[in-house]
């Protein structure tokens, strides 16, 4: 399966799904809560769900909205350590399991978040 599949395979639907499962766990998570201002969790969830649904062959709401997702610099001014990282992995990976995607998207997903998440850290220990 190519990225590109993934779309195809799940939909908005399921990469809304996928985000809405994820952003439940964040209001009561001791490390990534603070980091999502509670009055813009519904911004941060759209903005998630058009960057993945944009990044694996889906609608390029993201490009039009956001332009370049530059992600380094977007999450710059985020604390990403290590804990952090696992964190965050952790919750993807409960919503992954919850939502129930074939297993080839499931996995493809997976290793997309663990790259990305290790990517992204900028305070390491």
């Amino acid at each position: 399966m190519i990225e590109s599949d993934v779309y195809a395979l799940v939909g908005d639907d399921g990469f809304t799904r996928l985000v809405r499962a994820f952003y439940a766990q964040i209001p009561q998570d001791d490390i990534l809560g603070p980091m999502y201002p509670a009055t813009d969790l519904a911004g941060s969830e759209e903005r998630l769900r058009d960057f993945l649904t944009f990044r694996f062959g889906g609608q390029t709401r993201y490009l039009e909205r956001r332009g370049h997702p530059r992600l380094r610099a977007r999450h710059a001014r985020f604390r990403i350590n290590h804990a952090a990282r696992e964190r965050w992995l952790t919750l993807m990976e409960r919503a992954l399991d919850e939502v129930a995607w074939p297993p080839e998207a499931a996995a493809l997903l997976r290793t997309y978040f663990r790259d990305t998440a290790t990517f992204l850290i900028n305070r390491p220990e």
